[in-house]
């Protein structure tokens, strides 16, 4: 006994030596019930396809540590008796950062004595529960691993089915052919402000993303036929999560790429305390390039941003925590022809920043509320002007829009048994705001006033949500969104509901229908007109928000436990579509991108999209990963003339293949890894009103021919990025060099065309060029 004591003792210290060899980190987190989030005492938690079993169980307040987890990729186990099993897979361990996880699990609701729970392998399953279609979760790994994604989640999710990106090179998303304007994005659960740099009025996208990965935690995004909670969103969601930092020792992220140089901090306030806090500061490394002198040149783009997360458990019933995002951004554009003649001086400014506090109250183990408080304030400020000829310049536009937003979010979550869940909330959202904007009247040469007024108005949202277990095999979720807009006294009842199947333990069937709605930007309901005799009045005050029905019907069928494959088909019926109040017009606030229009607006047009979407995806195992989706697609609407036309996004189609590999360099004890990824794309040609030459010059600035609306089509757009890289682990830190490159093939398919005045040509818009971005990080 003694002999086979001692071969064992000096067997595990072989295995220890070797793993600290090799590097070895922690894992450590908290197991909760995923419906009420109470914390599970006694969760089981074991690392796989190590040398050493390595385990825990949770304590008293939930939580578990494991060290000696060597690094690398991890898979771990997490069971609970009476509860389903969990396999969270793949797990990114570095040298540099404890692994932090918040894990919850669902109750099983057979009986305790009969049941054979079996663990469910689904990286991509949402984290909001109540979502069963159209949804899907993504992780920073993801954001920062996918090829020409640039770290910002708006790109990283072009990728995904029903989705199509912006081929000019800003990261507006058209979710199902819907107008990028349609997106809602929330953050710590509360609807913000377009969180991107040089963000235009009425725009949910920008060039730059002020959402950092390094703050990010994994984070949902919707597509269609959302959950009740989710309201004042048409086409698409993104529901933000930022990370919690590390409560037991501080950790560091410094990075540069030719977009920014980053810096993120995070940590204990004390030690032995469980509160914790995380930051992060980017500044534009051409910004930077250009203060210091190396290069001065027009159209510097000019940007920084700010963003923190302060996590403070009081006790085991109540929680406080403390969020915040802010970045503002300039750039000042002199166009010019070759030989030197000027076409264009302008100037825009942006800001944002939004700050929240939010409280949990945990009632008991089977009821919770959360009471949330954001104050977020935005705004821009633009100019432009036109070269006269004679060397001076003429102003044609200017706008300057200041909002501020206060925001309440109450919600109580109640975990009946493990059948029944319901959830109710409140969102009350006061919104102040000033605005002011001139455009040149090129026929009568003088500049109007067509945005001028300062108040407030108040959106208020409630929702009711039920879920209903039937069975192991059968989920239906229902509820109630309530929407009221106090500009015009508007209300939306949308009813919604959504059924998940389980076949068995690897086919499922999917279905939801939900009506949704969207309040425009408060500048199209204030824009003014100019009658004949000099005086203004303001023509759609009286807006409702735009609706939509949403009907999809999903299957899912994992193949293996890496690889699922999904198909969706989805009708969408729009309606209380904004068009122009003119007999024979053609316009819709369907086809608007950004800005705001002053014309004469009623609820009366209508629109459709309907489409099946295609998904094979091998999430990332054995060093590998590939993505492919194909979606087929009709966007469709019909204005004051009855004719039923292509909306501006209808592109047809959007067909995406990523993959990438791994590959360990060295021995392994050096800890170095090699990484490709890869990305093709091709996308349907978008659709444009061509211009009218000869009245374009007749006026002195663009016409189009308003009378054959998206009739002309850019090419289609075929887009190829690599991305080529190592990560080394060392003495606690974790260093990783990437070449990103976007457009290998430099490829330049033309997608829109413009009317230059000072040339009096036409141009055309191609797609963004070649592109490389070179990222250093080092993590301590």
């Amino acid at each position: 006994m003694n002999s086979k004591l001692i071969l064992k003792t000096i067997f595990l210290l072989s295995v220890i030596i070797k793993l600290e060899a090799q590097g070895i980190q922690t894992i450590r987190g908290r197991v909760v019930d995923q419906d009420a989030e109470g914390i599970l005492i006694g969760a089981t938690i074991r690392v796989l396809n190590s040398d050493l079993l390595l385990g825990t169980i949770t304590d008293v307040n939930g939580e578990f540590r494991i060290d000696n987890v060597p690094l690398g990729r991890n898979t771990l186990v997490i069971t609970y008796i009476g509860y389903e099993d969990k396999i969270i897979p793949n797990l990114l361990v570095t040298a540099a950062k404890e692994v932090i996880l918040n894990i919850g699990l669902q109750e099983s609701i057979e009986n305790l004595e009969a049941v054979v729970v079996t663990a469910k392998q689904n990286p991509a399953e949402v984290l909001n529960e109540m979502a069963l279609i159209s949804a899907r979760s993504f992780s920073v790994e993801e954001t920062q691993r996918y090829s020409g994604a640039l770290n910002d989640p708006a790109r990283m999710v072009a990728n995904f089915a029903g989705v199509a990106s912006n081929a000019e090179g800003n990261n507006d998303i058209v979710v199902r052919g819907n107008s990028p304007r349609g997106i809602l994005w929330r953050l710590e659960g509360m609807e913000i402000p377009n969180p991107n740099h040089f963000a235009n009025e009425g725009a949910t996208g920008g060039p730059i993303n002020a959402l950092n990965s390094n703050m990010l935690s994994d984070s949902d995004f919707m597509t269609g036929a959302f959950s009740p909670e989710y309201g004042n969103a048409l086409s698409g969601v993104f529901d933000m999560k930022f990370k919690k930092g590390n409560n037991e020792q501080k950790e560091y992220t410094a990075s540069a790429s030719l977009l920014g140089l980053d810096f993120a901090a995070e940590g204990p306030f004390k030690k032995g305390r469980r509160g914790s806090y995380i930051a992060n500061y980017r500044y534009s490394s051409l910004q930077l390039l250009s203060d210091i002198g190396i290069f001065d040149f027009g159209g510097v783009p000019k940007y920084q941003d700010l963003s923190y997360n302060i996590s403070v458990p009081i006790n085991k019933k109540h929680h406080i925590s403390s969020f915040g995002l802010g970045g503002i951004s300039s750039i000042a554009v002199d166009d010019e022809e070759d030989d030197g003649t000027p076409t264009f001086r302008g100037e825009q400014k942006a800001y944002l920043g939004i700050s929240g506090i939010s409280h949990t109250f945990f009632i008991n183990d089977k009821s919770f509320m959360r009471n949330t408080i954001t104050t977020s304030v935005d705004g821009t400020l633009e100019n432009g002007n036109l070269p006269d000829g004679e060397g001076n310049f003429f102003e044609t536009g200017n706008i300057d829009i200041d909002r501020a937003t206060f925001r309440w979010s109450g919600m109580y979550n109640h975990k009946i048994n493990a059948k029944h869940k319901i959830e109710a909330g409140i969102i009350v959202s006061h919104k102040r705001y000033k605005t002011a904007a001139r455009e040149l009247n090129f026929e009568m040469n003088v500049m109007e006033t067509v945005l001028e007024d300062d108040g407030n108005a108040n959106i208020i949202q409630g929702f009711t949500s039920w879920k209903y277990r039937m069975n192991e095999s059968l989920t239906l979720i229902s509820g109630l969104h309530y929407l009221h807009f106090t500009l015009n006294g508007s209300n939306a009842f949308e009813p919604r509901t959504g059924l998940r199947w389980d076949l068995n333990k690897r086919q499922a069937l999917t279905f939801g229908v939900g009506v949704h709605s969207k309040v425009e930007s408060i500048s199209t309901y204030l824009a003014k007109q100019t009658r004949e005799d000099g005086t203004t009045f303001i023509p759609n005050r009286s807006l409702k928000p735009t609706k939509a029905t949403h009907y999809v019907i999903g299957y899912q069928h994992m193949l293996n436990p890496n690889t699922q494959l999904k198909v969706e088909a989805y009708y969408q019926h729009l309606f209380d579509v904004p068009i122009e109040d003119v007999p024979g017009s053609t316009f819709s606030l369907l086809n608007e991108t950004e800005g705001f229009v002053n014309e004469t607006l009623v609820k009366e047009g209508t629109g459709r999209n309907y489409g099946l979407e295609f998904t094979l995806e091998r999430y990332f195992a054995k060093g590998f990963y590939y993505l492919t989706t194909l979606s087929l697609y009709q966007s469709q609407y019909t204005a004051q003339d009855g004719v039923e036309r292509s909306t501006a996004f209808n592109g047809n189609y959007v067909a995406n293949f990523l993959a990438g590999k791994e590959f360990r360099m060295g021995k392994p004890e050096k800890n170095k890894v090699v990484f490709f990824n890869t990305k093709m794309a091709l996308i349907g040609g978008s659709r444009y009103t061509p211009i009218d030459l000869e009245a374009s010059r007749e006026l002195g600035s663009e016409v189009r021919q308003d009378n054959r609306p998206f009739s002309s089509r850019g090419d289609d757009i075929f887009t190829l990025n690599i991305a080529i890289g190592t990560r080394r682990n060392k003495n606690r830190t974790t260093r990783e060099f990437k070449i990103d490159v976007s457009n290998v093939t430099n490829n330049q398919g033309i997608v829109n065309e413009y009317y230059l005045e000072a040339t009096e040509r036409i141009e055309r818009s191609p797609q963004l060029t070649f592109f490389p971005n070179l990222i250093y990080s080092i993590k301590f």
